[in-house]
């Protein structure tokens, strides 16, 4: 599955770990649904008032004129252009570690989230059953006084089969059903097990299990020596300390277990494969029979794992990461046991923290959200519980989201812009001269067979088993956990259903499914800026068009050019084309990987392939696809609105996508494990390579923004 074409808001409100999943199975790695685990500050600030009113947040428009700075010179630095005037527009808010378009709509969308959940924790007993179910959700969630009076009672039971654990074979033996009943609570220790499409076979539904356990964003968070990873592990291991002693633990013993959770998580992390492998599937795909899983998990009780995680017990499994089980085994037998108990805990403490009393939340929050992304302060309770409704109920709340806020014919416009820039593509795909008609015949068969997705899903998800009451924000928590992992278990070993979504309606992303084949667009995405109905279409076709062909293209980025049309892991390229795509891949990695991200770290050139493929690909597909729309409607593309050509509003509006004002820390996080570069090299590392542009505004040569060599590869 692609990565969406921003990691955006959400990264604040997940507890950051690292359950390492192949990136075509789980969208979790990149979505924006928040999840368990939020944070607040150290200085344990008294919790927000429930009652606390929500400030009026605005949509930008879709050309932010007033970001526009028109004393930079575009063909000298399109960014700042198009962007220079956001910072000073859009300072920081103490709440957020960024603020850019992204961040802004989700707050729109936040703000409009929480006033259908007030109406529905109000509305009595004339709710209908969704109503109760998110009005009670989110009631529990912002009861701080509930939460704060029941200290550690709720999660008191799995506190002491923790503490249960002992020495020895037989007392180690309880750890696999502790460990599926703490991951089917979404608290994933040691390493993560669940339900993917069969790389090979799109048309089964199978298990997998993979590495994971580390409580830092990924491995070389462990590895790295500079000055200032080797603080920030130093501060981890303080965070941990703290997190241990908050839950009666003395001080003397809590950084001891804290240290020795550091050494084991250092351990799992050398074990681990790093973020650019796991986004090659050929490294991340090895079905095998059940019976060699368990050879290389000796000792481990697989099959009581099963039962505790509630899953069928499975004949075959993708062992994703075989390279990583000797030194978990290894762990598992020889850790002294108080470690792997205290390293239990804390995960289990991280990964609730949002709904237990207010210091493990403020503690949580200083360590994932003030030190590792720079956030200042907490964000309000409501925005967090808001969001937190979304994730686990997310088709519940979406059916009334988008009966308010995605009506009209918002769907048919922008299926009309899909169908353009796939026909664009169409185009695009017969005219290169690099790929043989061999490929290309295989290439329009993949296109064709892309779905679309615009919205919202056709059939909504049945929540009727699934409890939740006004007074219980953990257990509604791991009940709605346990109700997603059941219903993601069962799939196993049943027929795919194209029908199903990977995103909630109000989610402010998209992706592309490589094993589905298909696009995706929540309603949540389809508002201003990206996608405004008061705009022209050189405006919409830079903003969402760019986002489109975003997405369009990461089916035939690095990644995703090795799956065929149906979705299955398949060579479909002849060799001499696939040195020729080599090549130009080159060029982008070569390209990025000379950009300076922030302080002495570069981009990752290899990580961010299949990103600034699909940015560089889409956007010229949506130019074309424009221009071509733009005749069809005998629109004068010359003529200037706001003082602009239409090429240079398409231009101008797909820039200011990606205007950010960001914190340092925020962005240091980011370049070192996310697969999207950082937005102004978004920007014009994009620009740079498009045909277009330099026309569009009169550059040439040599401005930097017309270099004397570009890359492309579509």
């Amino acid at each position: 599955m692609s990565a969406s074409p921003k990691r955006i808001v959400p990264k604040l409100q997940l507890t950051t770990r690292s359950l390492s999943l192949p990136r075509a199975v789980a969208l979790a790695i990149c979505v924006l649904i928040p999840a368990a685990g939020i944070i607040v500050l150290a200085q344990q600030p008294a919790a927000p008032a429930a009652s606390a009113a929500p400030a009026e947040e605005k949509p930008l428009p879709g050309l932010d004129l007033s970001s526009i700075d028109l004393s930079a010179d575009p063909c000298t630095d399109m960014y700042k252009f198009a962007c220079g005037k956001f910072n000073a527009n859009h300072p920081i808010p103490p709440d957020q570690a960024e603020v850019d378009p992204f961040y802004v709509l989700y707050n729109v969308n936040t703000q409009e989230l929480n006033s259908i959940l007030e109406k529905a924790e109000t509305g009595g007993a004339t709710r209908s059953p969704d109503q109760q179910k998110i009005g009670d959700y989110f009631k529990a969630c912002m009861d701080t006084s509930a939460i704060d009076a029941g200290g550690l009672t709720s999660i008191q039971p799995l506190l002491a089969k923790i503490d249960a654990l002992s020495n020895g074979p037989a007392g180690r033996a309880r750890l696999a059903p502790l460990l599926g009943e703490l991951q089917r609570n979404s608290i994933d220790v040691f390493f993560g097990y669940g339900e993917q499409q069969d790389f090979k076979d799109a048309s089964k539904q199978i298990a997998f299990i993979g590495q994971g356990g580390l409580g830092l964003p990924e491995k070389d968070y462990y590895l790295r020596t500079g000055d200032k990873d080797v603080k920030l592990r130093a501060d981890y291991v303080a965070h941990v300390a703290k997190m241990l002693t908050l839950a009666g633990g003395t001080q003397e013993q809590a950084q001891k277990d804290a240290q020795n959770i550091l050494a084991m998580e250092t351990a799992l992390a050398k074990a681990s494969l790093g973020v650019v492998d796991m986004r090659e599937p050929e490294k991340t795909y090895h079905l095998q029979p059940i019976a060699r899983l368990e050879a290389a998990l000796p000792g481990f009780h697989f099959t009581a794992f099963e039962d505790a995680i509630h899953s069928p017990h499975v004949a075959e499994i993708n062992n994703s990461t075989p390279q990583f089980w000797p030194e978990m085994m290894k762990q598992i037998r020889t850790a002294d046991i108080a470690t792997i108990k205290a390293y239990l805990r804390y995960h289990l403490l991280t990964s609730v923290a949002r709904n237990l009393p207010n210091p493990f939340d403020a503690e949580n929050f200083d360590f994932y959200g003030r030190i590792l992304d720079g956030q200042p302060e907490q964000r309000a309770r409501w925005k967090r519980c808001s969001n937190a409704v979304n994730g686990a109920l997310g088709e519940a709340l979406g059916k009334v989201y988008v009966d308010q806020y995605f009506a009209g014919d918002s769907k048919a416009k922008m299926l009309q812009m899909v169908h353009d820039i796939e026909a664009a593509m169409g185009r695009d795909i017969d005219q290169i001269d690099w790929m043989s008609p061999a490929t290309k015949v295989r290439a329009r068969e993949k296109l064709a067979a892309v779905a679309n997705k615009i919205g919202y899903p056709d059939r909504w998800r049945d929540y009727t088993k699934l409890i939740v009451k006004p007074d219980d924000a953990i257990g509604n928590e791991f009940r709605a956990n346990a109700f997603e992992n059941d219903r993601e278990l069962n799939k196993i070993g049943k027929p795919v259903d194209h029908l199903e979504w990977g995103m909630t309606p109000p989610t402010v992303n998209a992706y592309y499914d490589t094993g589905l084949n298909d696009i995706n667009f929540p309603a949540g995405i389809l508002q201003p800026p990206f996608y405004d109905r008061t705009q022209d279409i050189a405006v919409n076709y830079g903003h969402i068009g760019g986002i489109i062909g975003h997405e369009l293209t990461h089916g035939f980025d690095d990644e995703g050019r090795k799956f065929d049309a149906k979705g299955n892991l398949s060579d479909w390229w002849t060799p001499e084309d696939l040195k020729k795509f080599e090549a130009r891949t080159d060029c982008l990695v070569k390209e990025y990987g000379g950009f300076t991200a922030v302080d002495d770290i570069k981009v990752n050139g290899k990580l961010t392939l299949g990103e600034n493929t699909a940015d560089n690909g889409g956007l010229l597909l949506a130019f074309m696809a424009y221009m071509q729309r733009a005749k069809e409607d005998h629109i004068d593309v010359d003529a200037k609105r706001d003082g602009f050509t239409g090429p240079q509003r398409f231009y101008i509006a797909f820039a200011q996508n990606y205007c950010e004002n960001t914190h340092p820390e925020a962005v240091r996080s980011l370049v070192l494990q996310d697969p999207h570069a950082p937005d102004p090299i978004r920007v014009n590392g994009v620009l740079v390579n498009q045909p277009g542009f330099a026309p569009a505004f009169g550059c040439k040569k040599p401005a930097p923004m017309v270099p004397a060599n570009s890359c492309r590869v579509w």
